[in-house]
């Protein structure tokens, strides 16, 4: 049935399957964690029967979203002014079944009506459970008005309370079981509550799930975190930062749960008995981060659109006037060379530009790439980028700017003329198939080394912030050469990273800088990364293999096979299982991976990644880590 949906766009289906996945779990999971009603002498109700009348017509509502609009969050309010209005708010864990939600629901309601049942009836309560969380109105009154008359509504503060992050009634459960191996598990268990922290609030439904694997062990630990849907994104992450605080005091114990006014943080190792339950969430309702980029990606688009760019080359560059200028060519000697920019004499189109092949006079033989004729300081950014960076920069795994030429709103490069063209013709073009593995292992080291030039042995940091297999081209030995540095940006000296406007290629784009706009060298080690995977798979990283059961990335369905040890069935079908050495291939997917990580500490240093594909094989200490797994709604 899916091979149906190849044709529609990338966010439609998203749509339609996060909308087909029900929950996975036949339980309610109503396992009691913490109950509070407001002080039973603090607020006194003249007439009781109005507060439970009103609760219950909130209940009716918040059940009908539930039940008939499929709903996992709702709120509800009922009363106003002397009416004693209620103001009720409800949530399920997304992976919950519509029909589990309604009995977790039933349960919590049941739970405060005890609250309104008091002698003194309380007009403020909340119960939480595994599976579930219901909250009814706290209210705020002042002591002096208090005291002046307990029975006058009008001066008591009614407060929605649908907005607030964290309250006082932070908690924290912990299990009752331990494991071996306490220093591996906490190091693992960081890992994931921490992705989980930071990337909950970039999705739109705020709820997130993944898995790591215990070094050494044989167990995975699951874990998944949700925050109400009418908090900000700022509030979630401030929530869930309290609760991973709180979490500290659950080690070394296999199980633990964190919850506030407005988050829910969980993890749960697979020796425990609720690991099972954990497990099928992740496996269960979840799509890879880098569907998260997309939607994180298409966000930003939106946002900054309108922005003024500022010179991205001029901010921070103390090692920009050590650089020299290029040689300039003639307008006209370029236009002879090129035919006049004939269609004949076209190599190639992209996002700023034409690429000619052009015969000099004294018969070389170059590469002439035309920016866009506009006033867009944009394009005139993306000259300066690469006539001041590539002119400067020299190896043997980097293209060769030749120079340039300005006039008028003409800006033109000439560059070394490659022969054979882009990687991506090789791999899934019209020379498909063509590429030996040891040519294949060949371009991946040597994309490496040049990167490593580029990151750490230049005398500034350049990042690319566009590796694609695009932007790779193959001389006549079919060595690569990494090209197009009109993103290119330097990374002062004294910082880690830097903060600006997102720019590349989807799909090749690190998760920090797609959602956070922070860029490093780690940014473009995990683009490396993708291209790996592409060069070995001989797949786009981009496509939706959507008839695949592996998953519907190529990112999700290496590490899908990674993690079954089934690493050769990425290899591209087109090269014979005899012509390399399958240990060496399952090394160099395992690399990528590695590269590919979430989190941008445990990615590799690029001079790390050549020393790496020149050993026989990886160390246990160096395996990778799960992309963090997502549900998107």
């Amino acid at each position: 049935m899916l091979q149906h949906f190849n044709h529609l766009p990338l966010f439609i289906f998203i749509f339609w399957l996060c909308c087909t996945l029900h929950g996975v779990v036949s339980d309610p999971q109503t396992q009691l964690l913490s109950a509070r009603c407001n002080p039973p002498d603090f607020f006194l109700v003249s007439d009781s029967s109005i507060l439970t009348g009103n609760l219950n017509e909130t209940f009716r509502d918040i059940r009908g979203q539930i039940r008939d609009q499929k709903k996992h969050f709702a709120t509800a309010q009922h009363g106003n002014g002397e009416n004693f209005p209620v103001y009720t708010l409800f949530q399920c864990r997304n992976y919950l079944s519509i029909a589990d939600c309604v009995a977790c629901f039933e349960i919590s309601a049941a739970q405060i009506r005890k609250c309104a049942a008091a002698a003194s009836p309380s007009p403020g309560a909340y119960v939480v459970y595994d599976g579930c969380f219901i909250r009814i109105n706290p209210m705020e009154i002042s002591f002096t008005a208090y005291c002046e008359n307990p029975f006058r509504l009008d001066r008591y503060n009614y407060n929605t309370f649908f907005n607030e992050a964290t309250q006082t009634f932070n908690g924290v459960s912990c299990g009752n079981e331990t494991t071996g191996g306490a220093s591996a598990f906490s190091e693992a268990r960081q890992q994931v509550l921490t992705n989980l922290q930071i990337s909950t609030p970039t999705i739109p439904s705020f709820f997130a799930a993944t898995k790591i694997q215990v070094s050494n062990s044989g167990s995975t630990i699951y874990a998944f975190a949700q925050c109400v849907n009418t908090i900000t994104a700022n509030g979630c992450l401030n929530c869930l930062k309290a609760g991973y605080s709180n979490l500290q005091i659950c080690l070394p114990f296999t199980d633990g749960r964190a919850f506030d006014a407005g988050c829910f943080l969980r993890y749960s190792s697979s020796s425990s008995k609720k690991g099972a339950t954990v497990g099928g969430v992740v496996g269960g309702v979840s799509l890879t981060l880098i569907l998260l980029a997309l939607f994180a990606w298409i966000k930003r688009q939106k946002r900054d659109k309108n922005v003024p760019r500022g010179n991205h080359l001029k901010s921070d560059l103390t090692g920009l006037s050590k650089l020299k200028g290029p040689v300039t060519y003639s307008y006209n000697d370029l236009v002879l060379a090129t035919k006049n920019f004939s269609e004949e004499n076209k190599l190639g189109e992209g996002g700023f530009g034409a690429v000619y092949k052009g015969t000099l006079k004294n018969g070389k033989v170059v590469a002439v790439k035309k920016l866009t004729s506009s006033r867009s300081k944009r394009v005139e950014e993306e000259f300066e980028s690469e006539v001041m960076l590539i002119n400067n920069v020299h190896h043997r795994n980097l293209v060769r700017l030749l120079g340039c030429c300005s006039k008028g709103y003409n800006k033109i490069l000439v560059y070394e003329y490659m022969k054979n063209s882009s990687l991506d013709r090789f791999i899934f073009g019209k020379k498909k198939g063509s590429l030996s593995w040891k040519q294949r292992y060949d371009i991946i080291l040597g994309i490496a080394r040049g990167l490593t030039y580029l990151h750490e042995e230049f005398h500034v940091r350049i990042i690319h912030r566009d590796i694609k297999t695009n932007n790779i081209l193959l001389d006549d030995d079919l060595q690569p050469k990494i090209a197009d540095f009109g993103l290119a940006r330097l990374l002062p000296e004294n910082k880690s990273h830097v903060s600006t406007r997102l720019a590349g290629t989807l799909g090749y784009t690190a998760p920090e800088y797609a959602i956070y706009g922070q860029l490093s060298e780690k940014a473009d080690i995990y683009s490396y990364g993708v291209v790996v995977l592409e060069i070995i798979s001989g797949q786009k990283c981009r496509k939706l293999n959507v008839d695949d059961d592996e998953g519907a990335s190529l990112l999700q369905k290496a590490w899908n096979l990674y993690e079954k040890g089934r690493h050769l069935e990425l290899m591209d079908k087109t090269l014979e299982p005899n012509v390399y050495d399958a240990e060496e291939v399952k090394k160099i997917i395992e690399i990528g991976l590695l590269c590919t990580q979430a989190s941008v500490d445990t990615r590799p240093m690029m001079s790390a990644v050549v020393a790496l594909l020149q050993k026989k094989d990886l160390s246990e200490n160096l395996r990778p880590t799960m992309p963090i797994l997502i549900e998107i709604n």
